[in-house]
């Protein structure tokens, strides 16, 4: 063992104790507490599972965590303990990474706009792997940090981003500008880095990436840089009903490595998973601490025999400013499951879900039929690891209303046994990772469990 994770750092399950059985026994624990407090569970086996997957899918590709999308420390502890890297965004995180003993060659500096402070930072730290994109991020890292290793970013040109004023990358035809001034400035490139995101893993576009890069390697080596680094980025689906499973992506990437960096050029390959590792292993529980019903008119009705209608909002116990910050990165609300079921004859209303009262924009979900809930019951989200846990820099108590939601790590015997033999076994070997694969399917699985009263939403809501 590599000493980043001990039985000190979760809760040891033996197999068949679900998610849905630690669950109940947090909410019974606070409800005796009258406690409202959101919380997670989290599977470290199903990351367990994720990253032997991962190393079987991709045996060339390193992978390198991105900590904004999940910092909590059990999955950084768990994931050091796995020999996997770290891509960090600024200083906060460089700092919570090193702090649990990850040493600096294992952390990338992957934000292309960085503050000089933090440039500085990474320097006195002795972390070299960074990213730029332009020539005032040179010219910081040349005047702050002169003994760094770069990564040139570059951007496809035919997969539009997400989110355009956020895109980052320089165009082919400005690498060798960008090339030539790194040299004048006598600052390192070592390699390129590019990230396609979810809507980019398609394989001509990846192909198209990879052909792209090695194009601006060969610029590199040109003109005297030691080229031997690529950085395929993120993307990777974190559950099990997306477009493309992780296998299908893999092959594509794979193909388009043999074809411009095979094996024996002398490259080195690394990605930054971070939905794919995190997602389906977090489970979050939140409470209702307060509702407000709105009448809504039927034209033409008999109230006497129908009933009135109404419209019921919900406020949780966390919001947008927390835990479902997810949905300011992109992601669709989650499904959420009922805690406990309601009767039969119990009527169904539409209804909609807000954070804790005060903040009008904090809206969750909105079109949802459920039945009459209450204040203190509890709602269960699945699929809730990427981007919910707001880092040191950006969580307020002011904006959230309240501590962060604690986490509750656990394990099953098997995961942690299967991490022990690990770190004995050669990750060439193809056999010893599908044998340590295996058993992990007698983790916990999120979906069955959690599915008590399964709660409808209209498209675009789940």
């Amino acid at each position: 063992m590599n000493g980043y994770l001990n039985e000190s750092n979760f809760l040891m399950v033996e197999e068949g104790f679900t998610t849905r059985d630690l669950l109940e026994n947090l909410l019974g624990e606070l409800c005796q507490e009258s406690e409202e407090q959101a919380f997670f569970v989290a599977d470290l086996g199903d990351i367990v599972k994720k990253h032997l997957r991962f190393l079987k899918a991709l045996p060339r590709v390193k992978p390198y965590f991105p900590v904004k999308c999940n910092g909590s420390e059990g999955v950084m502890r768990l994931l050091a303990e796995l020999g996997a890297g770290f891509a960090c965004a600024n200083k906060a995180e460089i700092t919570r990474v090193q702090g649990i003993g990850v040493p600096a060659d294992r952390i990338f500096y992957s934000s292309p706009c960085k503050q000089v402070a933090h440039i500085r930072y990474a320097a006195a730290h002795g972390v070299r792997l960074m990213a730029f994109d332009n020539e005032v991020e040179l010219s910081k890292v040349a005047r702050s940090h002169p003994r760094a290793r770069m990564l040139l970013g570059i951007t496809a040109d035919s997969i539009p981003p997400a989110h355009p004023s956020m895109a980052f990358g320089t165009t082919l035809k400005s690498c060798r500008r960008l090339l030539e001034t790194a040299k004048e400035q006598a600052v390192e490139v070592v390699g390129i880095s590019f990230h396609l995101g979810s809507r980019g893993l398609e394989p001509q576009a990846l192909a198209q990436a990879v052909a792209t890069a090695q194009l601006v390697f060969d610029m590199g080596t040109e003109l005297g840089h030691h080229m031997h680094l690529l950085d395929i980025g993120g993307g990777f689906p974190g559950t099990e009903d997306a477009r493309a499973p992780l296998e299908e992506i893999a092959a594509g990437i794979n193909s388009a490595l043999d074809l411009y960096f095979p094996e024996g050029s002398g490259v080195d390959i690394v990605a930054r998973p971070g939905r794919y590792y995190v997602t389906s292993a977090f489970t979050l529980a939140v409470s209702i601490t307060a509702l407000e019903e709105i009448p809504t008119e039927q034209p033409g009705s008999d109230e006497e025999e129908c009933g009135s209608k109404k419209s019921l909002v919900y406020h949780l116990s966390d919001g947008i400013y927390g835990a479902f910050s997810c949905l300011l990165f992109d992601s669709p609300c989650p499904r959420p499951r009922l805690h406990k079921r309601p009767c039969p004859e119990q009527p169904w209303h539409s209804s909609s879900l807000r954070g804790p009262p005060g903040h009008i924009e904090d809206r969750i979900a909105d079109g949802l039929e459920l039945p009459q809930l209450h204040v203190g019951d509890w709602l269960v989200f699945g699929n809730m690891g990427a981007y919910t846990i707001p880092t040191i820099s950006t969580s307020s108590p002011l904006l959230t209303g309240g501590p962060q939601p604690r986490v509750t790590y656990a394990m099953s015997r098997m995961a942690w046994k299967a991490i022990q033999l690990f770190q004995g076994k050669p990750l060439q070997a193809e056999d010893d990772r599908e044998s340590l694969c295996t058993p992990l399917s007698c983790g916990w699985e999120m979906a069955e469990t959690l599915c008590v009263t399964p709660v409808f939403a209209p498209a675009g809501i789940i």
